[in-house]
């Protein structure tokens, strides 16, 4: 006798309900800002790539 697949323990979320749960969850907390990737263990085309972006006026 074949197994049955079983249910999902969780439904999906669409993006934009994702997104306005996590502003409401941010709210909650105060809005706190969130420490940056540091960036130690970028390789030397990354680096390159977040420089070139930065000297065009954006921040990564």
């Amino acid at each position: 006798m074949a197994s049955q697949p079983s249910a999902p323990a969780v439904k999906a979320m669409t993006l934009e309900a994702f997104g306005r749960e996590l502003t409401r969850r941010r709210a909650a907390l105060g809005n706190p800002e969130l420490p940056r990737n540091a960036g130690n263990n970028r390789t030397e085309s990354k680096r390159a790539l977040l420089a070139a972006i930065e000297a065009a006026g954006g921040r990564w």
